[in-house]
């Protein structure tokens, strides 16, 4: 398996780093892509994916707007030569909490996917309760043979044959799917279908059922593999094979 969101460069890992990615080779998960914050965090993303043989993306997270350096784009371009780079991001807009001014989250939104859009890198979007304006700002900047993935997708059904029809990005399902609440995304994941998805665990952060409450880790994606598996009707193998092959191909793995 793939885990094609987390953060295993996080602080909460510094103690048991090594173990953690044990644990992840041990329970199966070949490659693990590490995603970045801001530029400092990118910078110990790449570091980290570098000492483990694992996979990063630098970006600035919407949180992270209001502190984004002028020539951003610049500073993201001297990164893309890193080897374990894969992908520009996370970047995107997030209205739930408001870390950054909507009108800073745009703007850096738009550089990064200028970026993207000039070097060919795909990127990793994080979306929350700002569906309508992510949209919009998609239909003005995303261009043909572009690649991505909304990570942590929690959308409904429509919001899902949005992303994956009109702009062909893929869906990160990740622990949420397992949990009790969450049957308006398990419906849109059975609609969307193996094809257009891949797992993540988005650690520390949203450990599935039954590791409620716990740090998630890379090892826990089976977790959620085990339910979408379920909602779909597949073998396990199978959906995997899948996936992984999504996450080979968005990323160029």
């Amino acid at each position: 398996m793939i885990d094609t969101h987390c953060h295993v460069h996080d602080r909460k890992f510094d103690d048991d780093r090594d173990a953690v990615i044990a644990r992840a080779r041990a329970a199966g998960i070949t490659e693990m892509v590490t995603i970045a914050e801001d530029l400092a965090d990118s910078r110990v993303a790449v570091a980290t994916a570098q000492r483990y043989g694992i996979r990063s993306a630098i970006g600035i997270h919407p949180h992270e707007a209001k502190n984004a350096p002028d020539d951003l784009a610049a500073h993201l371009r001297a990164m893309l030569d890193e080897p374990s780079v894969v992908a520009i991001g996370e970047t995107g807009l997030d209205y739930y909490y408001r870390h950054s001014p909507r009108e800073a989250q745009a703007q850096v939104l738009r550089t990064q996917l200028c970026v993207a859009r000039e070097t060919g890198m795909p990127v990793v979007f994080h979306q929350r309760d700002a569906f309508d304006d992510f949209t919009s700002i998609l239909r003005e900047e995303w261009t043909s043979g572009m690649r991505g993935i909304v990570h942590c997708f929690t959308g409904t059904a429509a919001e899902a044959a949005t992303i994956t029809g009109e702009f062909g990005l893929l869906l990160g399902i990740g622990g949420v799917v397992t949990f009790p609440n969450a049957g308006a995304l398990r419906e849109a994941v059975t609609a969307a279908g193996a094809e257009r998805i891949v797992l993540e665990t988005d650690c520390p952060y949203l450990a599935p059922v039954p590791m409620r409450g716990k740090r998630n880790e890379p090892a826990f994606v089976a977790h959620t593999a085990e339910k979408v598996r379920e909602l779909l009707g597949m073998p396990l193998d199978a959906l995997i094979a899948v996936t992984d092959e999504n996450a080979r191909r968005l990323f160029s793995l």
